[in-house]
């Protein structure tokens, strides 16, 4: 999961149920190497209600997960659930440029095992269509960094 190295993204812990966004995006980066982080942010966000940017986050977090957990079947399972939240994510805000580039750099690493590889045309192509578009500096900078690679 190299190129999720570089989607820097989560400090978070919240004011009263609102989860601060730019800190997500801080600590999201640290949660890939660092298992108690990547727990403390899951917990985090199966306490909250979850829509659109959030459950995209919570998604990526659950497939991440998959890498820290030595149990088999508990790693298939997290990666599932975080597919399924990443998508429908999605699905709920299908122009919602941050949960498609959180989508494309899970899949771009997945293993094609996982057969988690299908939508990465599309959101590579909504990715170069939009990323002009985007305002936060960080967001753009990460698109052009997975894109490039």
């Amino acid at each position: 999961m190299k190129i999720l190295s570089f989607v820097v993204f989560f400090p978070i812990f919240m004011s009263t149920q609102t989860l601060d966004l730019d800190k997500v995006r801080n600590d999201y980066h640290n949660a890939i190497s660092e298992k108690e982080l990547c727990r403390q942010m899951l917990q985090t966000f199966e306490k909250n209600d979850n829509k659109n940017i959030y459950l995209a986050y919570y998604g990526a977090l659950q497939t991440i997960w998959a890498k820290h957990t030595n149990n088999p079947f508990e790693k298939l399972k997290s990666f599932n659930n975080g597919k399924r939240n990443l998508d429908s994510a999605i699905s709920q805000q299908p122009d919602l440029f941050e949960a498609r580039f959180l989508r494309y750099a899970i899949q771009k690493e997945s293993p094609a095992f996982l057969r988690y590889k299908n939508d990465m045309k599309e959101d590579r192509d909504f990715l170069i269509k939009n990323i002009r578009e985007i305002q936060n500096p960080f967001l753009k900078k990460m698109g052009y960094q997975i894109l490039k690679n």
